[in-house]
């Protein structure tokens, strides 16, 4: 199987470890790891290229929206990524994720929907669920 490479140029602004808990929304520019938990909305930057991490004792319960997310955690809520949306062996989501590219590992669960984001950067003109073939 194909590994990718981490990015040297993606650095952590904001790290929240696993002894905090936070109960509100948190916006954020940069890159944010959280491998504590957070009871609220959590949202990157609209202008900026932002990356957040959710290590596996990481959780959110709240809707996410970033540009980028690789997540080894759990999110109970929407998760909405502008970008690339990358799913470790042990990432669990309860919600829809809308995403322009995605990568999951053998042991990711989703519990909603997958939405394909046609054009990320123009507009959002989501090409929506795809629906099954008729029999």
């Amino acid at each position: 199987m194909f590994k990718r490479k981490p990015n040297k140029n993606q650095k952590i602004d904001t790290l929240v470890d696993s002894r905090t808990r936070i109960n509100g929304d948190v916006e954020f520019a940069g890159g944010f790891h959280l491998d504590g938990y957070i009871n609220g909305n959590v949202s990157g930057a609209p202008a900026a290229d932002s990356f957040l991490w959710v290590g596996e004792h990481g959780a959110i319960e709240g809707s996410v929206i970033v540009s980028n997310i690789v997540l080894n955690g759990i999110v109970k809520g929407d998760i909405d990524a502008t970008g690339r949306v990358e799913l470790g062996e042990k990432a669990r989501v309860m919600g829809s994720v809308r995403y322009k590219v995605i990568e999951t590992a053998v042991g990711a669960q989703i519990n909603g929907k997958l939405i394909y984001r046609a054009n990320a950067g123009t507009g959002d003109t989501d090409a929506g669920p795809v629906d099954d073939p008729p029999l």
